[in-house]
């Protein structure tokens, strides 16, 4: 469609954009899409969304793959933007208070998003063997997408992962391999052998379409909100890709007139027991080391090292926001709060933004007044050894 080139995250460096690509061959780092948002504009205007598809390829211009054909799609996206007016009235001081809920989409998290758009330009570039280390909820996506395009999955997961992701994931066809040891262990053996295996490595980050998905969660809470963005956005982060993607969409309405110059105070969610961006925020370090023994029920948050750490921390200083770590036992008993509450079976992650709402609120780092979204990444469904 209107991408033009890929560019390295770190050292700018320009790759083209239609042939199979992972990381920078200068420097290791994330590669993203870039387009002629001028073209992209002129074709697309934000009064045409309305009587679009209510899936994420209602942005279609603004997203990859050249032919129609080869978009691999299960009508992912457009998810609820849902007000929770029970648990704003439960805090000291008086908020629009809204929950983004992502376990509505298909394979029940934010990663069906993803996927859509690495295997659509997957199978666009000719790939027949996928690839993916994961912790549980990207695995489930692949393996569903990857079954939809007619390729073959090698799934790669800590063996502690939960039974439903694993079972999930058998039964949409994949070959899954479970490893002792964490997701980074896991990518460790993808890229010692995928060369050799002919597979492709979708793993997050290490190719630049994942991302691209992701994004439109922040198109869409912009149309959902009239083109005003909130003022905070809480959003729980292991491999960061969700808030990376929202900060490049932010950037691309800009440049496209939809909106203004203002952003939400980027707020990234963390478990106490796996905090690497946590720790490296609050050292003033611009990347993130590998966060040793790390170890919580909240399985997606379990990365403790990610690649894109930098670009999580940029849009944290950037946006004036922060980044906060809250016990597992606080986001475990927030599945229950949010759940009696606003009805909603939230993820162990997205639940964990509740308690650190609260800690910005007693720090008073949220206003009286002030537009808050929580984003809850998946259902609780596929946690329930969590709550045992």
């Amino acid at each position: 469609m209107n991408i033009t080139h890929l560019e390295c995250a770190l050292c700018g460096l320009r790759h083209e954009a239609h042939t199979l690509q992972n990381l920078c061959t200068a420097c290791g780092k994330p590669l993203l899409v870039r387009y002629d948002l001028q073209k992209a504009s002129a074709s697309l205007k934000k009064e045409d969304l309305a009587s679009r598809v209510s899936s994420l390829w209602r942005y279609r211009e603004l997203l990859p793959a050249v032919d129609d054909k080869n978009i691999v799609s299960f009508g992912e996206g457009w998810t609820p933007l849902l007000a929770a007016s029970r648990l704003a009235a439960a805090l000291p001081v008086k908020l629009d208070l809204f929950i983004k809920d992502e376990g509505q989409n298909p394979t029940q998290s934010f990663k069906a998003r993803g996927m859509t758009a690495a295997i659509s330009m997957a199978k666009e570039l000719g790939v027949t063997k996928l690839a993916v280390p994961s912790a549980g909820n990207a695995a489930g996506a692949m393996a569903a997408y990857a079954a939809r395009a007619g390729m073959e999955a090698h799934i790669f997961m800590p063996s502690d992962t939960p039974q439903a992701n694993i079972i999930e994931c058998g039964q949409t066809g994949a070959n899954v391999t479970l490893i002792d040891g964490l997701i980074t262990d896991c990518g460790k053996i993808v890229a010692e052998r995928k060369e050799a295996e002919g597979w492709f490595d979708v793993s997050t980050l290490k190719e630049p379409y994942r991302v691209e998905g992701k994004k439109t969660m922040g198109y869409e809470l912009a149309e959902q909100m009239g083109w005003k963005l909130p003022d905070v956005v809480l959003y729980p982060t292991g491999g960061g890709t969700g808030l990376i993607g929202m900060w490049k969409a932010f950037d691309e309405m800009e440049q496209m007139g939809w909106i203004g110059s203002k952003r939400p105070r980027m707020v990234s969610v963390q478990s106490e027991s796996c905090a690497p961006i946590v720790r490296a925020f609050h050292a003033g370090g611009r990347f993130a080391d590998e966060f040793e023994n790390a170890a919580t029920v909240a399985s997606g948050l379990r990365v403790p090292k990610a690649i894109g750490d930098f670009l999580i921390l940029d849009a944290l200083r950037a946006s004036g926001g922060t980044a906060i770590s809250v016990p597992d036992a606080d986001l475990i008993k927030a599945v229950g709060e949010i759940g009696a509450a606003e009805g909603i079976f939230a993820a162990p992650e997205g639940a964990a933004c509740l308690p650190a709402l609260r800690k910005l609120v007693d720090d008073g780092l949220v206003a009286d007044g002030e537009s808050v979204v929580i984003f809850n990444t998946g259902s609780g469904i596929k946690y329930l050894e969590a709550f045992s």
